[in-house]
């Protein structure tokens, strides 16, 4: 099958489908379905006969394909623009280092410059929160499904954490830090409609449920905070 790429990545991507010998019509994809990296949305448009086109929607990869797509057409165009997706949010998230760089502004346009960690770094494995502090050693991590939001969503997040170099807890004293922040109500909402659309449900580190509603969120362990 050709498959050519074309238009930027997230806002759409778009693919020229050619010569395709369609078998059978497939049923319409029923629900969004979980890959090892988050969710893939897949839906059938009757009105679409030749392209298939992807973009992502908070935690979700939005994937659109003809209504007469055969499953081993849709499986392989799927994994197609899923990757293609993934691969133009790598390019455009910074790394490690820029995201460090980036909390040394933070830190001097909202927090008079006290917060100073020791290390700020992406990472894989908070399935439960979007990130954490360890104030006895200022380590902060940031979750990798943070990356392709943006950039005042990690800011936000980025900022959070840095807060808790200078308050552990989640006091007035805290959130007077962190509402500095000029879009933090505007990021919490964010946040806070990803969390309503999470699968898992439950109390994520934004502190709603998955109904949306505004919770309190403790520290897992003494020396450690997150959200």
């Amino acid at each position: 099958m050709d498959k050519k790429y074309l238009g930027p990545v997230p806002t759409c991507v778009a693919v020229a489908r050619t010569s395709v010998i369609v078998a059978s019509l497939a049923p319409m994809s029923d629900r969004p379905r979980l890959d090892d990296d988050g969710m893939v949305d897949v839906r059938r448009s009757r009105r679409r006969t030749r392209t298939v086109s992807a973009y992502r929607r908070g935690e979700t990869i939005v994937v659109l394909i003809p209504a007469k797509m055969t499953r081993l057409e849709e499986q392989e165009w799927v994994t197609t623009m899923v990757a293609k997706v993934r691969r133009a949010e790598r390019r455009r998230t910074p790394g490690d280092a820029a995201l460090s760089a980036r909390a040394g502004v933070l830190s001097r346009r909202y927090l008079d410059g006290l917060a100073t960690p020791s290390s700020v770094r992406w990472v894989t494995n908070q399935r439960a929160r979007w990130g954490s502090c360890t104030p006895l050693d200022k380590s902060i991590r940031l979750s990798s499904r943070l990356q392709g939001m943006p950039s005042y969503v990690v800011d936000y997040v980025l900022l959070h954490e840095l807060s808790h170099l200078l308050v552990a807890g989640h006091g007035d004293d805290f959130w007077q830090w962190v509402n500095r922040f000029d879009l933090a109500e505007r990021a919490r909402g964010f946040l806070e409609g990803v969390s309503a659309t999470t699968p898992s449900g439950g109390v994520d580190e934004t502190g709603a449920d998955a109904a949306g509603v505004t919770g309190v969120q403790h520290c897992g362990e003494p020396d450690e905070c997150g959200r």
